[in-house]
């Protein structure tokens, strides 16, 4: 079986000007560049390394078991290592073969969630077609600080576009699902921890106020237990007699 390497395109911003929804911000150069004080903050802010906001794990790469004409899983841990409220947000370079749950979202500080990675395979036609499909599907993880009472919807990323991070970039890499490794083990590790917490997430609350039985019907547990109190009451009171 053949499983992919870890082999680096040649080019990735050849592979960013296929893909427009990854270009972000105005291309064209201003015509009095002197004269903006933004324009030159905003090259300043370039040239300066990218101040993240989450830890990623894995960090760099998604690991999918290889299983062509299927759809697989991978995993990733996203935790907010920041003070204040952190959204982010998923895209990819296929869309038409790729979803993630959740695509977005916010954290709090010192928050985690593990994310899940949905992936189609496709059959390949031959050995060298394979290696590349392996290593042309890319996930960007984007960040944005807002605020604690803020929900969350993915044009918060289009309204601050000059405030947004990218934390990664990760290449996928197929793993064979017979041999074990410790790629493979993780993932299954994360994989069966997301869907403990999707089922939690499931579940209904515990309340402490009144019990609904059914549709329109709620039992009110205090006047219950009255209506029994004096039941009991008259009975003795019977009784005495």
């Amino acid at each position: 079986m053949a499983i992919a390497t870890r082999r680096k395109p040649n080019s990735d911003v050849a592979l960013f000007s296929l893909c427009p929804f990854w270009t972000s911000g105005n291309n064209h150069p201003e015509p009095h560049a002197h004269k903006s004080s933004k324009t030159v903050s905003s090259v300043a802010r370039s040239l300066l390394p990218p101040r993240r906001r989450l830890r990623l794990d894995p960090s760099s790469y998604l690991y999918f078991p290889y299983e062509p004409g299927t759809q697989v899983r991978s995993a990733v841990l996203l935790k907010n290592t920041r003070k204040s409220h952190v959204a982010f947000k998923f895209q990819t370079t296929a869309p038409k073969s790729c979803y993630m749950r959740p695509p977005g979202g916010i954290l709090a500080p010192g928050e985690s969630l593990i994310a899940t990675v949905f992936k189609f395979v496709e059959q390949p036609e031959n050995t060298e077609k394979s290696s590349e499909q392996k290593n042309k599907v890319k996930f960007k993880i984007m960040s944005l600080k807002v605020k604690e009472e803020v929900d969350y919807v993915p044009e918060l990323f289009d309204e601050q576009k000059d405030l947004v991070t990218v934390e990664r970039i990760l290449r996928v890499v197929f793993v064979d699902p017979v041999r074990s490794s410790p790629a493979l083990e993780k993932l299954k590790r994360q994989l069966a921890e997301a869907d403990a917490a999707l089922e939690a997430r499931k579940k209904p609350p515990t309340e402490a106020g009144p019990r609904v039985v059914a549709e329109g019907l709620v039992i009110d547990e205090w006047k219950e237990r009255r209506e029994k109190y004096l039941a009991r009451q008259q009975v003795q009171a019977v009784d005495s007699v």
